[in-house]
């Protein structure tokens, strides 16, 4: 599934493949996301709602 990220560096969205979908708690609240890569390797994270997140992961 393809999924858009931000890109930092070139400062511009892109869109590419998920290589992962991970979760991330800090106490009781829980943060949902997107990780992927863009074509010179670099790590994009996305931050999604739950609702989309349940529906990439199945």
């Amino acid at each position: 599934m393809d999924h858009t990220f931000y890109d930092v560096k070139n400062k511009k969205s892109v869109t590419t493949k998920i290589t992962e979908c991970v979760t991330y708690t800090k106490g009781s609240r829980v943060s949902y996301a997107f990780k992927g890569k863009t074509e010179d390797g670099r790590n994009l994270t996305a931050f999604v709602k739950k609702e989309v997140w349940d529906k990439a992961n199945k």
